[in-house]
């Protein structure tokens, strides 16, 4: 995978470009005068990322990935990976048939809905997996292989499904090796 240059990243004017950030050649970027991106975060090849979004350190945005932040935002936390073809939208059409659909059509016509979605620390989202607006993905939160999240999750827990639903609780070990990495991170290598 070819990563754009230092250069490049720099010439691109993102709100914000924390150190050692990996973007693929092949990533698709809009509005990055609205994107922050933290440090130690990837993207990688064929993600889209438009809008207004957060991201945090240590993110992986696996290839395939859409993270459409629109108006309202998204804010994804530290140590979260999007894992192949997840879809994070803050904007969507009313799907209903009482108004009309689409970009092309005026706002005047339409009644999207628009809302900030939030993914906490140490989120992990499963490959095709799709977020609506207005959720929040709490911390420790893990989602299965293409699950469909319309409400808002409870913190260290597991969801799956379609509409995503709680399966159990997810383990804090993660807590314990986040120090340990802190503390390593000069001495471990990926």
């Amino acid at each position: 995978m070819a990563y754009l240059t230092s250069n490049e990243l720099k010439e691109l004017n993102f709100k914000y470009l924390g150190n050692n950030v990996q973007i693929s050649e092949k990533a698709s970027i809009y509005n990055p005068e609205l994107i922050s991106i933290g440090n130690n975060s990837r993207v990688d090849d064929f993600c889209l990322l438009s809008g207004n979004i957060q991201i945090g350190a240590n993110c992986h945005i696996t290839p395939m990935c859409l993270v459409a932040g629109g108006e309202p935002g998204i804010i994804i936390g530290d140590f979260v990976a999007l894992a192949y073809g997840v879809k994070v939208f803050s904007q969507s059409d009313d799907y209903s048939g009482l108004t009309m659909t689409n970009s092309t059509v005026p706002k005047k016509y339409k009644n999207e809905k628009k809302e900030k979605v939030i993914i906490e620390d140490h989120v992990i989202i499963g490959a095709n997996s799709v977020i609506f607006p207005g959720v929040n993905v709490l911390v420790g939160t893990s989602v299965g292989a293409c699950s469909l999240l319309i409400k808002s999750t409870d913190e260290w827990s597991i969801y799956i499904g379609n509409p995503a639903e709680k399966l159990k609780l997810r383990s804090k070990k993660i807590l314990e090796l986040e120090k340990q990495f802190k503390e390593n991170k000069h001495n471990d290598s990926i």
